[in-house]
């Protein structure tokens, strides 16, 4: 009887082992309960075109991540002279401009090439040399300045050499308006007026690095030569007067008249620009490196840059 019973419970464990495998071969696989991760979306690209007296301060490095980051963006970014720059924009190569001369950017504007010009930060310009000052100009108003810089680079006076940016640059209109309420013609009275006054044909970092070595005077934006200070033997001798303001602006390339422009991704970074967290950013950048701001914040200043209010603070949609 035991032996019976020993048999019995064999082979019912037999004859288990036998479904189980039948179950095991033939029932389908059971699904990973863990979904496989998503991949994340592409990045969307954003085509900025800048002034290199912008670029080279490194600001747009600073504020550029925490956009990319939120917007899930990538920033492409080419800098160049402000007449260069702007046309990329005519072109439609880009989806937003950001450049430092009114005029020229009037005119886009009216020609139909930009929108949504907002202002986003101001500095001023400053005519920097040698610590000897050769020509004297410490101190004088920029006109007169410019005014005996001509006197004397045109006499041959020792050291007195004056590098321009001659690129058709926000920073070379300035000078070239400086000229021009000095009482001189570009065209005519400056240029090629003798071995004094170089045109360097780069940008504010590269102009300054050339001054440098000439031991000569140049106009750069002061946040370019704070930037750059360090690397230069070049200080300030002119560093006040009306004509020095330098307003940066922005705006959207026209998406009516170019094709491809990227509206929504060029409106976010405006609006991130003229928000009060990034204008705050931009009043303290350089300030921990340098001592000092490289950038004045637009908003709560647009009086005295003779600009409307909506250009300053008014979110665009």
């Amino acid at each position: 009887m035991e032996w019976n019973r020993i048999l019995l419970v064999a082979a019912l464990l037999i004859a288990g082992l036998l479904v189980a495998g039948c179950v095991s071969e033939d029932a389908p696989a059971v699904p990973d309960a863990t979904p496989a991760p998503t991949a994340a979306p592409a990045p969307e690209e954003l085509r900025i075109a800048t002034t290199t007296s912008l670029y080279d301060t490194g600001l747009l490095d600073h504020l550029g991540p925490a956009f990319e980051k939120k917007y899930n963006a990538k920033l492409l970014i080419v800098s160049a002279g402000t007449g260069k720059a702007l046309e990329y924009g005519q072109r439609g190569d880009v989806d937003v401009m950001m450049v430092h001369d009114r005029a020229r950017e009037d005119t886009f504007i009216a020609d139909g090439d930009g929108v949504d010009r907002r202002v986003i930060a101001y500095n001023y310009f400053v005519i920097v040399g040698p610590e000897s000052d050769p020509a004297g100009i410490r101190g004088t108003e920029p006109e007169e300045a410019f005014q005996t810089l001509m006197t004397e680079g045109k006499a041959g006076t020792p050291g007195v050499v004056f590098v321009s940016r001659g690129d058709s640059s926000g920073t070379h209109a300035k000078e070239k308006a400086i000229w021009k309420a000095a009482g001189y013609d570009y065209a005519t009275d400056v240029q090629n007026s003798g071995d004094w006054y170089v045109e360097a044909g780069t940008g504010m970092g590269a102009t300054l690095v050339m001054a440098n070595e000439k031991e000569a005077y140049t106009l750069s934006d002061i946040g370019t030569f704070l930037a750059y200070k360090g690397d230069l033997q070049l200080v300030p001798i002119v560093d006040s007067g009306d004509i020095l303001l330098n307003v940066y602006s922005t705006m959207l390339i026209n998406p009516e008249k170019h094709a491809g422009i990227d509206t929504e991704l060029g409106k976010a970074w405006i609006n991130y620009l003229i928000s009060d967290d990034v204008q705050q950013e931009i009043a303290t950048f350089g300030v921990a490196e340098y001592g000092e701001p490289l950038f004045f914040a637009a908003s709560g200043k647009w009086v005295l840059m003779g600009v409307p209010e909506a250009e300053v603070t008014s979110p665009v949609v």
